[in-house]
């Protein structure tokens, strides 16, 4: 997808005749145009679906229904061949196909979310929440960059591509479901006979420039706490759990240290964190009785590189020897376990986004980890798929009031977007893995 090499003369051989220089100077091979980008469209298209509260909320029906409906209708005005799946009531993915027609090549997938968490107190914000309002630059509204924005600017990104004309492969465009909650339509995309079909897959979170070529793993453990009921005024008959679950918090912040030692610090992802988020013991209605049992929940978020299964057995082990200090029983549950991703940074999909937003931009982009987990996280932990996180956005506004994203990025990203389809899909780039867990290949000379 590049044109004609063409002979630049430079340095010493400026002025030697044109039949001795042909024989020395090097061919240099000039990027094909990047293809424009209906930048209106893809504005306005962000614009309507932040306007939708897509709220995932717990015993929420028909959640992104309404951003699906939408999305469906968009892609039957492309021509593009798409299928809805209702993975849950209301909580459909919708999946389009986009044939290149320039013979055999790989599929490469673009996928976000139009699920969001809530606005919480609206009267807090400065703008309506669902507004969509454009200030000083910015659109405004629960899910701009939370991934509204990267929704629209993947789809004008390859709407820009497929109007460039012919292409190798396809491109898979996914707009999947709950990624806010169980990640259930990435789970579902991962059994389908589809996913065993895709190469690569750019995951268009906000990544404030990054190419993201690692994701933090998380794990969501939860601790009973079983001691003996008394009275306030006889704390020796009975084993008090809220204090069992002091001790277990502080022995913890020790736990996490040992991880840190354990498993490092990965350049991009950081440490292991081990993090206490709910302690639930007792009743404030009732100040005079010793509570006999209580609840402990706690977010672990690891690096490429950590056993999980280790981890979680230290933590186990650590709690029930803090609680046993008090006469206290602990149990474990694993609620959640979503490992940590990691992709080469010698991978055509990481090679064709770092060259395509070098095109557009001029420069190098920085290489970053995903603080938290994505679907992409799911794609490669269910369906072996390579991913990387690459989106408009900053990299920390996500859930916060005040959301937004700048105007301009839409735009740029579905440019990036548009030239790095085209260099995956053209077969550029060495082959490598994907790593989960374990991991290997970070990325080397970090731009900024």
């Amino acid at each position: 997808m590049h044109n004609s090499p063409s002979v630049v003369p430079s340095g010493p051989e400026a002025g030697v005749p044109e039949t001795d220089r042909s024989r020395t100077a090097v061919p240099v091979s000039v990027p094909a145009p990047v293809p424009p980008v209906d930048e209106a469209a893809a504005v306005a298209l962000t614009q309507a679906l932040v306007r939708l509260r897509t709220v995932n909320a717990a015993g929420a029906t028909a959640v992104e229904q309404p951003a699906a409906d939408l999305v469906s209708r968009l892609f039957t005005d492309f021509g593009w061949p798409h299928e809805v799946e209702e993975v849950a009531p209301g909580r459909p993915n919708v999946v389009a196909v986009v044939e290149g027609g320039g013979g055999p090549g790989r599929t490469l997938m673009f996928e976000g979310h139009t699920d969001v968490v809530t606005e919480g107190d609206a009267g807090a914000w400065s703008v309506d929440p669902y507004g969509a309002r454009i200030r000083d630059g910015r659109l405004w509204g629960r899910g701009a960059a939370d991934m509204k924005a990267g929704v629209a600017a993947m789809i004008y990104g390859v709407r820009a591509l497929q109007e460039a004309g012919p292409f190798p492969g396809r491109v898979v465009v996914g707009v999947l479901c709950d990624e806010e909650g169980l990640m259930l339509g990435a789970k579902a995309f991962a059994a389908s006979p589809l996913a065993a079909e895709v190469d690569g897959v750019v995951v268009c979170e906000p990544e404030g420039y990054e190419v993201c070529t690692s994701a933090r793993g998380g794990i969501r453990l939860r601790f009973g706490l079983q001691g003996a009921m008394a009275h306030g005024a006889m704390p020796q008959e009975g084993r008090n759990a809220l204090v069992a679950g002091a001790r277990v918090v502080a022995a913890l912040a020790q736990a996490q240290e040992w991880a840190v030692r354990r498993y490092g610090t990965h350049p991009h992802a950081g440490t292991v964190t081990v993090t206490p988020t709910v302690l639930r013991a007792g009743d404030p209605d009732q100040l005079n009785v010793i509570p006999g049992h209580a609840v402990l929940g706690v977010d672990v978020r690891t690096v490429p590189g950590t056993d999980h299964a280790e981890l979680v057995e230290h933590l186990r082990r650590t709690a029930v020897a803090a609680a046993a200090e008090v006469g206290v029983t602990a149990g474990l549950t694993v609620v959640d376990d979503r490992p940590a991703v990691e992709i080469a940074a010698g991978h055509p999909l990481v090679t064709g986004l770092v060259a395509a937003h070098r095109q557009v931009h001029g420069v190098a982009p920085a290489f970053g980890a995903v603080p938290g987990t994505t679907d992409g996280t799911i794609l490669t932990r269910d369906a072996g798929l390579p991913t990387v996180v690459y989106g408009p956005g900053g990299k920390w506004i996500a859930h916060q009031q005040d959301e937004y994203v700048e105007v301009r990025e839409i735009a740029e990203y579905a440019r990036v977007y548009a030239v790095a389809a085209r260099h995956f899909l053209s077969g550029a780039g060495p082959e490598s893995t994907t790593e989960g867990g374990a991991g290997s290949g970070h990325p080397e000379g970090d731009s900024a």
